[in-house]
């Protein structure tokens, strides 16, 4: 027998778990959880122990820190759960800020206080190179990682509530966004002519797509000439290029169902595809790479996917020779706000863009277009 359950009062169980004997005396050892609810719940509690004991994924409760479980949660959830790219991010977030701040805390004894203590300090001396705060919109993050970790703490019956619940993050100052206007379009792809003259990157169709479609950096990059139909003027959005640290190249599914779509292209853009087409193709039979329908749109000359980290500083420089202050992302906000203003209803914006909510949408881009003021989330 692995552990059972003893009934402390109304709605209160114990949960005596069997780890084994001590191996320098060989008595038995036991390990004692406590649980609110039914008792169905306690025995369900009871499998999901024994379960992580027989697994080698159980963590002692009285040996258990918050880094101790952070470090376990990463390994057993977050490394097989997230996305590779997110799982570094968490991991980096963890590791490098929490840990050091809040590591040591038993986590039984970890309060809503030392939470707002430590986005105190973050905010005020958080940064790695002792140079100032981290920005609110930072911190945030911290917060919400904490926070679906410690779902996770309650979940394994470490802690019997998420105490993140009872913190407030720091509110970010919502940053203006910078777009530019239709009229300014030309000047910006031009000047991406010119830097592909010099390059073998596609500069200049890749901003073009990316104007006339709102699709992020990754789902541009992605893209295989079997996701377009230039007959029905379409393009399927269905992966996304992420690059890890160490420099691999990852593509994946999208994060969310939303994010998988449909939209149709302007007949400029399906215009300027087949031309692109057309001389890739070209290109590729001189250099006996014939090209396929699963080929990438943008690739390198080894017929690779194009570094995304090439791609952000080569706009920013396309931006600053056209003289406007933008960032990549930027061009969705364009798109966006340029939609909205010639009529375009929110929920095909919503749609087009891949949003989780049209209300998400409406609370992103109200301001910058009178015809959709009022939205709210």
């Amino acid at each position: 027998m692995r552990g059972h359950i003893t009934k402390r009062g109304k709605n209160s169980w114990s949960i005596v778990l069997y780890t084994g004997r001590d191996p320098q005396t060989g008595k038995k050892q036991y390990k004692w959880h406590s649980l609110k609810g039914t008792k169905k719940q306690a025995e369900k509690e009871l499998a999901s122990l024994i379960n992580q004991l027989e697994t080698g994924s159980y963590i002692h409760p009285s040996k258990t820190t918050v880094g101790l479980f952070l470090e376990q949660w990463l390994k057993d959830y977050a490394l097989t759960n997230t996305a590779p790219r997110t799982f570094e991010r968490y991991a980096e977030i963890i590791r490098l800020h929490i840990i050091p701040n809040l590591g040591e805390i038993p986590i039984k004894q970890l309060t809503p206080g030392h939470l707002q203590s430590y986005y105190a300090h973050a905010l005020s001396s958080g940064r790695l190179n002792g140079k100032g705060g981290l920005s609110a919109q930072t911190v945030k993050h911290h917060h919400c990682v904490l926070s679906e970790a410690l779902n996770h703490a309650v979940k394994w019956g470490l802690v019997a509530r998420n105490i993140a619940s009872a913190v407030d993050p720091p509110k970010p100052v919502k940053r203006e966004m910078a777009t530019i206007q239709a009229e300014d379009v030309s000047n910006l792809l031009e000047e991406a002519r010119k830097l592909e003259n010099v390059s073998s990157i596609p500069y200049y169709t890749i901003f073009y797509t990316a104007l006339h479609t709102g699709m992020r950096r990754g789902e541009l990059l992605a893209l295989r000439w079997i996701d377009i139909d230039l007959e029905l003027m379409t393009i399927s959005i269905n992966r996304s290029l992420q690059i890890l640290k160490d420099g691999t190249k990852i593509i994946r599914e999208p994060k969310t169902p939303k994010a998988r779509r449909l939209i149709s292209m302007t007949p400029s853009l399906a215009l300027q595809l087949r031309e692109f087409k057309e001389s890739q193709s070209v290109l590729r039979l001189l250099n006996n790479k014939p090209l396929q329908p699963d080929s990438l749109i943008f690739s390198d000359l080894a017929d690779q996917p194009i570094n995304p980290n090439t791609i952000t500083p080569a706009f920013n420089k396309i931006a600053k020779r056209a003289g406007f202050k933008l960032r990549l992302h930027d061009l969705r906000h364009t798109h966006a706000t340029l939609m909205l203003k010639s009529g375009v209803h929110p929920k095909v914006v919503s749609e087009r863009l891949g949003h989780a909510t049209v209300a998400f949408t409406l609370d992103t881009y109200s301001h910058r277009s009178p015809r959709v003021a009022g939205g709210s989330c």
